[in-house]
């Protein structure tokens, strides 16, 4: 069965909600596909920073947010050999988009926030991509159910194994060798996860309450993710948009947790996105277009020229993302002589500094030209 769409979006993470709503706000319709059943609200909060703040402000969603999250305060590092602390990062602090404001929110409610706001008919769920194919000014996105949609304009927002980035040539994104053990869903020995994490604490200095949380964590509540990210310079010469096709959040940047900046970068793609891509749609026809050829092949370039736009506005931010998220991450986790000295003695003012110099950063409003 093939079906109609102008906008198809492939996956209901946060990038995939946040654009269809962003879009929705400008008056266009868009559909989400969503392999899962239902939307996948489980897993571990997130830190949202001014960046991010001042996207979902633009999308209309950030004050309901504030109302359930409270502000923090500021950061502060300790050596884990010493235990001494080695800065103290205030947040109340302005930067050049104004006050600063951080925030650390429930993921479910995130995400319940921006799907609350769409229509239910916006978002399919059950609808896993296998394949996609080229139709002249469409792409035909083939689900596993059998069902095919021809649509103008394809998004991927189908995280780090999308199928969507693959289609545009970029690689699998790559393991840092490092892994993050978060409170989830269970895998399969939990019992030696949760030893193997409680060793690690006991070799360095960590306050009793972080060590009593993991003790008092359930088994069930527990899995390991492998770190991946993608190379910075693949985003240089790499396609985040061809034709009619674009990716934004982790399918475009996926980067390490130690910037705090994975969802907030996507809440920024997606404002970008639909403000570039609305004011392509929104276009009127030009007076020289007769036919209904002539109309595709018109809207099919501006779709191209709005996709190319965003891509520009976004490329060296998530290259700068990334590349700062790996540089702290290997700096905070280096066990060696030299990045140990660095860490405790020489960096971590400023590596507590790069944390609000790069959410320092405003997106935009909605508002097209």
């Amino acid at each position: 069965m093939e079906v109609g769409e102008d906008i198809v979006i492939v996956g209901a993470g946060i990038a995939g909600l946040t654009t269809s709503l962003g879009l929705h706000k400008l008056g266009i319709r868009s559909l989400v596909l969503e392999s899962s059943d239902e939307l996948r609200t489980a897993g571990y909060a997130l830190t949202l920073w001014t960046n991010a703040w001042k996207a979902l402000d633009a999308v209309g969603i950030g004050d309901s947010l504030r109302l359930q999250h409270d502000l923090l305060d500021g950061n502060v590092s300790t050596s884990t050999l010493s235990g001494l602390e080695t800065s103290n990062t205030s947040f109340k602090v302005k930067g050049n988009n104004g006050d600063h404001e951080v925030r650390r929110v429930k993921r479910n409610l995130l995400l319940e926030a921006i799907a609350k706001e769409l229509p239910s008919a916006y978002i399919r769920y059950s609808s896993k991509v296998v394949s996609i194919e080229e139709a002249g000014f469409y792409k035909l996105v083939h689900l596993a159910d059998g069902t095919t949609y021809k649509t103008k304009v394809l998004i991927g927002c189908d995280g780090v194994n999308s199928v969507v980035a693959k289609w545009l040539g970029f690689k699998a994104p790559t393991f840092t060798g490092r892994a993050s053990i978060r409170d989830k869903e269970r895998e399969d020995d939990p019992i030696k996860m949760k030893q193997f994490v409680l060793s690690k604490l006991g070799n360095v200095y960590v306050p009793d309450q972080i060590k009593a949380i993991v003790e008092n964590t359930e088994l069930d509540s527990i899995i390991s993710s492998p770190l991946r990210y993608r190379h910075p310079w693949e985003l240089l010469w790499g396609n985040i948009n061809k034709d009619n096709v674009c990716v934004a959040g982790d399918a475009l940047h996926p980067m390490t947790p130690d910037l705090g900046q994975g969802g907030c970068a996507a809440l920024e793609d997606s404002v970008v996105l639909a403000r570039c891509l609305a004011g392509a749609l929104l276009k009127e026809q030009s007076e020289e277009t007769k036919g209904k050829g002539d109309r595709e092949r018109e809207e099919y370039k501006r779709i191209e020229m709005g996709l190319k736009k965003y891509a520009k506005e976004r490329r060296w931010r998530s290259m700068e993302l990334i590349s700062t998220a790996y540089f702290i991450g290997f700096i905070n986790q280096g066990n060696g002589q030299v990045t140990t000295f660095l860490r405790d003695n020489i960096l971590p003012a400023f590596l507590a500094g790069l944390l609000l110099k790069r959410a320092d950063f405003d997106c935009g409003k909605l508002r097209i030209s």
